[in-house]
């Protein structure tokens, strides 16, 4: 596949970028946290806006729809939750077809970056809605699955926003 242009993705009617280089065997990366990779692996993820800045309602729908883009084809999502300040996600990057894993990052990125574009559009503005760090933490066994997934499942009834999870609308589960 030849490489994707900034003006190439300008002239799509997604401007999400192709995620494509796939994570063949365990892998660490170090910005400000740490990040793990190895295919085949259950990540329990946050990410944080910007401060100052909040998801209306209509705004997270737009990042929980990009964040379920993929789902069953480059990851599965378990499980996630979008609050007016941050995200939380349980999620499996998916076999690449060249071996290994699709990249976690490269994923989130690209769910970063089209829902970005999206909220500015609506919003008539410009620049970083998000952080550019991340949480990811491999999940180690059933129990903390579990645990994760009833975390991100009761997060919008321990802040408020909803007296019971299925109440929320920002927050999906897998059946």
């Amino acid at each position: 596949m030849p490489p994707t242009t900034k003006k190439s993705l300008k002239s799509q009617r997604n401007p999400v970028a192709q995620v494509s280089s796939p994570v063949l065997s365990f892998q660490a990366t170090r910005r400000n946290l740490p990040h793990i990779q190895e295919p085949g692996r259950v990540y329990f993820l946050t990410w944080r806006c910007r401060a100052g800045q909040n998801l209306s309602a209509g705004e997270r729908k737009i990042v929980l729809s990009a964040l379920l883009h993929y789902n069953d084809g480059k990851w599965k999502v378990y499980a996630a939750v979008i609050l007016p300040d941050h995200t939380h996600a349980l999620v499996q990057p998916l076999p690449h077809p060249d071996g290994g894993a699709y990249d976690l990052g490269e994923i989130i990125h690209s769910v970063k970056r089209f829902s970005v574009y999206q909220i500015n559009r609506l919003r008539g503005a410009k620049g970083s809605l998000w952080q550019d760090e991340r949480y990811d933490r491999i999940v180690r066994d059933e129990a903390e699955f579990l645990e994760k997934w009833n975390y991100i499942r009761n997060n919008p009834v321990k802040v408020g926003l909803s007296e019971y999870p299925e109440d929320y609308p920002w927050l999906y589960e897998r059946t």
